[in-house]
């Protein structure tokens, strides 16, 4: 059975980590999500929020926290391994579980390529020369 918890591992909780995120000024975005990226050392995707008083009031901002939290702990299998990815909310969009795991899949592998172009692909466990 596959393991849905969002633990600690799987979120940015210090500054210095959503620095790093947004220095490396690679991002995507669409009408609902804006989507900075950085490669990480872990074998999985990190999640990191950043939700402005432009997006509402506080209810408005924690639900929109909580269907991006769940939009990623539902597709963390699906998204880029070794990636940390900082999704920020745009204020105009109307949030609903659908539409926040169509546009956080889409956009993480949009950040994914632009790390790739950008980096080359990550190296492989196993696969060291020598």
């Amino acid at each position: 059975m596959n393991d849905f918890r969002f633990r600690k591992k799987y979120r940015l909780r210090h500054r210095r980590e959503y620095d790093r995120v947004f220095s490396q000024r690679v991002r995507a975005g669409n009408d609902v999500l804006l989507v900075y990226g950085a490669r990480n050392p872990y074998d999985y995707p990190r999640l990191g929020l950043t939700v402005s008083r432009k997006v509402g009031k506080a209810t408005r901002r924690n639900r929109w926290k909580r269907l991006i939290r769940e939009a990623f702990r539902l597709n963390r299998h699906r998204l880029p391994q070794g990636v940390d990815l900082v999704v920020i909310p745009r204020p105009q969009a109307q949030p609903t579980l659908e539409s926040v795991t169509r546009a956080l899949l889409h956009l993480a592998r949009r950040v994914e390529r632009k790390l790739n172009r950008r980096q080359g692909p990550p190296p492989r466990e196993g696969s060291a020369g020598g």
